[in-house]
């Protein structure tokens, strides 16, 4: 699925300039620990997140993650937008909940991105 289809499915808003929206998304994960992004995504998936600080930015760089989705119309400053812009990761703001959005994605045909956790 391209990024812009994406966006339209979960109502979203893009906030950052430049981006490449038509890049094809393949499957995403949710979390608000940045730890459990880091150790549990894949790359190129989009995150769904409610945490909005610099660090979701941050560990999205890491973690190779194609876009940032805040959910419950999080709202990041100023500064995280600038980042973003500079590291061209696509920023979109939407009203839907994580769980609604999850939702969408996966009755869209989405994956999940997220490896199994293993208690080792």
């Amino acid at each position: 699925m391209k990024l812009t289809e994406l966006i339209k499915l979960i109502d979203g808003v893009v906030l950052t300039k430049g981006v490449n929206l038509n890049c094809e998304v393949l499957g995403g994960c949710g979390a608000d620990l940045m730890s459990d992004v880091l150790a549990y995504s894949q790359p190129d998936a989009v995150l769904l997140t409610g945490l909005c600080t610099m660090q979701v930015v941050r560990t999205a760089m890491m973690a190779d993650v194609a876009a940032i989705i805040f959910v419950r119309d999080k709202q990041p400053n100023d500064d995280i937008v600038q980042l973003a812009n500079r590291e061209k990761i696509p920023l979109i703001s939407t009203v839907h909940g994580m769980f609604e959005v999850c939702g969408r994605l996966h009755c869209a045909g989405l994956q999940s991105l997220e490896h199994a956790y293993d208690e080792g």
